[in-house]
């Protein structure tokens, strides 16, 4: 017995697709289901093939059957999981194999973003059993399958991981791997790198070791180099007897050679100076919600490049692998955060909650360790680092992440005064965001000069850390104008970001080390008094077009660029125009 059944389209969040109002603000559990047939091919040979169902991600917990068999249960969204369904198919060639999914986007003190659901009581004001979920974030709480859904094969033997890091000087690079094989102890590796011509630089055997590069390309950002995102090709195969059989399981990994280094004024990428101009972005367009969406994950990037941006932040949960093999090629650096947005209650500093922010980043370093884009994790956006539970919370979460992952710099990102937070002592950047003007004395721009020094040189007298400004901006109304500049104008928004500049333009000199917008375009919100159809923070629409303020951070940022820049000025005034 089943509730009314509909078409969802998969990838897509659920929630903007009908025309039912109660769909739009649904909480609880929703159920999917599709009917596929496999291969006949990948049912016969059943002692040496696996068939795996892999889910992008799905919002927020997911039960997954297949024949009515559970296979997998998984918290959270944003990340991918997995499960082995070689059992339950192989045994019936030609019957349709049936997926059934069970979501729930629910939120608790617990969950990661956290939330709570509040019921009302009061019965002269609301019906029986009425409740809100409640939270702490500025972006509407989308759910569904939000990743592309695949069942693909392997060996019963199989390369189950890679792991690859890299340093370099001027003349040799060092690529250190280590492979994990799963099914069997008795196997033998081959490694071989190529580059971009395919041809092979180096090779290698065994679970782990070191391939010698001379000569490397190494994998520099956008606008830092004439040939940004270089990445060889190292393809790792495994051979192994089992069950009377020779088995081969071959996988390729895109791997770019770069190192990355904080002192306590500079962000190094392979021994230069870094200076992130970029945005924060969102995973939300019309319609398809947080789903994945090829044409304007590509407008974006192109977005991206028009601006003269060479970074962002996954504010506030890990995006798309698809996102992230773009940076990848495209040299676009990112600081890679997880979703530990909204963490303002005390119950969410718990161990509880601890565990399972534990288990996230876990998931995430899996997922995200080998890309060279990625130069710094972010275990948190805007925590109630001042609470006192925090100072135990952020050291185990910033100690876990870097045993995980001892390559990177961690941070997390702060609004909280410098002398209470009590976080930022484990961090390896200080990054701050704060809306002077807009949220703090709001329509008073002249405050900023003052208010915006005092903020970088309390933090860096007191930690010594490089700075990077996370988040700054102001809501604008494509089309709305006032001058002089009034909050919710073009101007406005114009005017606020030319006085945040003119701050930065001085402490870039010292140890401010990068400008991230809020936010690259408007984005969808929970429904109140201050947000219509949404953030207007954008500095492109929702639907992609530039406001007035696109053109004045493409000016700047191409101007950074060439100040720092090593490509010739044929290249700059080319790529100006891409």
């Amino acid at each position: 017995q089943t509730g009314p059944v509909i078409d969802m389209p998969v990838p897509a969040s659920f929630n903007d697709i009908t025309q039912d109002p109660s769909l739009e603000n649904y909480i609880g559990w929703v159920w999917y289901e599709k009917e596929v047939l496999l291969p006949l091919r990948w049912l016969q040979d059943d002692l040496n093939t696996r068939v795996v169902l892999r889910f992008g991600s799905a919002h927020y917990y997911s039960i997954v059957w297949v024949n009515g068999v559970q296979v997998v249960e998984h918290e959270g969204g944003h990340l991918p999981f997995e499960a082995d369904i070689s059992s339950i198919v192989q045994g019936s060639p030609g019957i349709p194999c049936r997926i059934t999914v069970a979501l729930n986007n629910t939120l608790t003190p617990h969950t990661l973003p956290p939330g709570s659901i509040q019921y009302m009581t009061d019965k002269t004001r609301y019906p029986k059993n009425y409740f809100v979920q409640n939270i702490r974030f500025d972006f509407f709480n989308y759910a569904g399958i939000h990743r592309p859904v695949v069942l693909y094969t392997t060996p019963s033997v199989y390369i189950d991981d890679i792991t690859v890091t890299t340093t370099s000087s001027e003349t040799v690079a060092i690529v250190h791997y280590q492979v994990s094989v799963v099914g069997s102890t008795f196997y033998s590796l081959s490694l071989s790198l190529r580059d971009q011509e395919g041809k092979v630089v180096a090779t290698g055997d065994g679970p782990a070791g070191e391939l010698k590069v001379l000569n490397p390309n190494l994998w520099w950002p956008y606008l830092m180099h004439e040939n940004p995102g270089y990445r060889y090709s190292l393809e790792v195969k495994m051979q192994a007897q089992a069950n009377g059989a020779l088995l081969e399981d071959v996988y390729t990994l895109p791997v770019g050679i770069r190192t990355v280094h904080v002192t306590s004024t500079q962000f190094l990428i392979n021994g230069k100076p870094f200076y992130f101009h970029g945005v924060n972005k969102h995973e939300d367009a019309d319609i398809r919600g947080k789903g994945l969406d090829w044409p304007l994950v590509v407008k974006d990037f192109n977005l991206l490049r028009w601006l003269g941006a060479n970074s962002f932040r996954t504010s506030h949960y890990p995006y798309a692998e698809e996102i992230m093999d773009l940076c990848d090629a495209y040299g676009i650096v990112v600081i890679d955060e997880c979703p530990g947005v909204g963490v303002k209650m005390p119950e969410s500093f718990g161990n509880k909650s601890l565990q399972h922010h534990l288990i996230v980043m876990e998931e995430l370093i899996r997922r995200d360790k080998n890309r060279p884009s990625v130069v710094m994790w972010s275990v948190a956006n805007e925590p109630a680092s001042q609470l006192p539970p925090a100072a135990y919370y952020f050291k185990t979460v910033i100690a876990h992440t870097k045993a995980l992952d001892p390559s990177r710099p961690v941070t997390f990102v702060t609004d909280v005064n410098y002398a209470l937070d009590r976080g930022a002592p484990y961090v390896d950047v200080i990054c701050v965001n704060s809306y002077f003007s807009w949220y703090h004395d709001p329509g008073h721009l002249e405050v900023i000069p003052l208010q915006l020094t005092a903020q970088f040189e309390n933090w860096y007298k007191t930690y010594q850390k490089p700075i990077i400004q996370s988040e700054y901006g102001a809501d604008s109304v494509p089309g709305l104008h006032s001058d002089p500049p009034l909050m919710f104008s073009e101007e406005y928004q114009k005017a606020m970001l030319r006085e945040y500049h003119s701050v930065f333009d001085k402490k870039r000199k010292e140890y401010v080390i990068g400008e991230l917008i809020w936010n690259f375009a408007d984005f969808m919100t929970n429904q109140g008094t201050t947000r219509v159809l949404g953030n207007k923070k954008g500095i492109f629409t929702r639907q992609r077009q530039p406001k007035s303020a696109a053109f004045v951070l493409r000016e700047r940022y191409w101007k950074i660029a060439n100040e720092s820049s090593c490509l010739p000025p044929i290249i700059k005034s080319h790529t100006l125009f891409l």
